[in-house]
């Protein structure tokens, strides 16, 4: 097996460029249902995601609400509303990648609250419950549960009640430093790591880690740059998952943030990676794999590429995947389906992205069994039709959320269900 690739500046500085990349999307151009909105406010899309929405790993369970938070000017409320039984989660990430903050049917309850969201280094005095960031600019990423088209006015108004203000709207934030135009996409990625790192240099206790890793000097940034992508693809293909039923399932890919926990996370030691050198590289495989994504105990990403023979996932072929033990959830489960290399949804002709607890007309056996068919053409068969996930010709990637997991999911004791090959008659 392919050993994983040592740290290196590339790799350490990857999570903060491409995420920084992808807030200024957010903020000058939006990304795909979510509009364009200024900082300090939200982007409400209005749809569920699809595959207009060029965003890695998006999921097709919930409607997004984005914002992209600037705390250079001060600190800002945030108002939700109360949520009755639906999920939703407001998740707080830094300009690192850290997922420094939860609020949200798991980790406040689902009342109605107010909360208050502060700089690095705020000494001020609030009665609210605080967010305390670890950079001036934080994402959260809003994730509101939807079962169809006919519950997006419901959305819609919950989305709309979520309000965030600015407690000195006179006051000017200092935004994410422009760089300009390079001549080469390396050049490009240095000189926005130099930047960046400069304007957001992360939590305190980093410091001594991000020493470790100084940019390079200009005769070796192309180099460096090629060695950097290439050992990103190698990190992304080898990294140490746990394999269960042929899906591999990394509870600890987001436990790389150890020094800023704030409201709703969990800093139980089984939630820390502590090693320096796994935490870099696992920052940099979640952010290439799975931008934004939570921590196990808000949701569990399980991931296959390979049917349990190995095989890799391919249009070609038909495939099944019987679900003996439905999963245990607070929430819900899903099933989505990804192209390959993007990670983008896949355009079907009958719009289904994802399947899970909540599609409309799943057909279940007698005993309780959830038998699900993944195939391009539509089966001739009306009850695994019930049950189709369409499927590209060409290779894809499946992806199974647990939303709020059960213990057993936690505790790698659930029988996942395997991916197998349909025999061609």
């Amino acid at each position: 097996m392919t050993a994983q690739p040592a740290p290196s500046p590339y790799l350490f500085h990857y999570p903060l460029v491409e995420n920084l990349r992808q807030v200024t999307r957010y903020l000058t151009t939006g990304v795909g249902s979510n509009p364009a909105a200024a900082a300090n406010s939200f982007s409400h899309a209005r749809t569920l995601a699809g595959p207009q929405d060029t965003f890695v790993t998006i999921n097709n369970d919930t409607v997004y609400s984005m914002a992209q938070l600037d705390l250079s000017a001060g600190p800002i409320r945030l108002d939700t509303p109360d949520l009755g039984d639906r999920y939703y989660v407001l998740q707080f990430v830094d300009a690192w990648t850290n997922n420094i903050a939860y609020i949200g049917t798991r980790a406040t309850g689902n009342a109605a609250g107010s909360f208050l969201i502060v700089p690095p280094g705020w000494s001020g005095s609030t009665d609210l419950p605080v967010v305390h960031a670890s950079t001036d600019i934080v994402s959260i990423v809003g994730r509101f549960a939807c079962t169809g088209p006919d519950d997006l006015p419901a959305v819609h108004a919950l989305q709309d009640a979520t309000v965030l203000t600015s407690l000195d709207p006179s006051g000017t934030d200092r935004g994410i430093p422009d760089v300009g135009s390079a001549e080469t996409e390396a050049e490009l990625f240095w000189a926005q790591a130099e930047a960046w790192a400069a304007r957001f240099p992360g939590p305190e206790a980093d410091a001594a880690l991000a020493a470790g890793f100084p940019l390079p000097a200009a005769a070796d940034r192309e180099a460096d740059f090629a060695a950097g992508v290439a050992d990103l693809a190698t990190a992304t293909t080898t990294a140490p998952t746990p394999f269960h039923g042929g899906w591999g399932v990394g509870l600890h890919l987001f436990d790389y943030n150890v020094h800023v926990l704030g409201l709703g996370t969990d800093a139980d030691p089984r939630w820390l990676t502590t090693d320096p050198e796994r935490r870099i590289l696992d920052r940099a495989i979640s952010c290439r794999l799975g931008l934004w994504g939570n921590h196990a105990y808000e949701a569990v990403y399980a991931q296959a590429f390979t049917d349990i023979a190995g095989a890799p996932l391919i249009g070609d072929h038909t495939y099944r995947i019987t679900f003996t033990e439905l999963p245990p959830v607070g929430a819900f489960w899903s099933i989505t389906l990804y192209d390959i290399p993007r990670y983008f949804l896949v355009d079907n002709p009958i719009d289904r992205y994802s399947i899970g607890d909540r599609t409309a007309g799943l057909q279940y056996e007698e005993d309780g069994t959830l038998v699900l068919t993944l195939a391009h053409g539509a089966p001739t068969d009306a009850r695994e039709r019930a049950n189709w996930l369409p499927t590209p010709a060409e290779a894809f990637r499946l992806v199974m959320r647990f939303y709020i997991p059960g213990d057993s999911i936690l505790e790698e004791t659930y029988v996942y269900p395997e991916v197998r090959r349909v025999p061609v008659a």
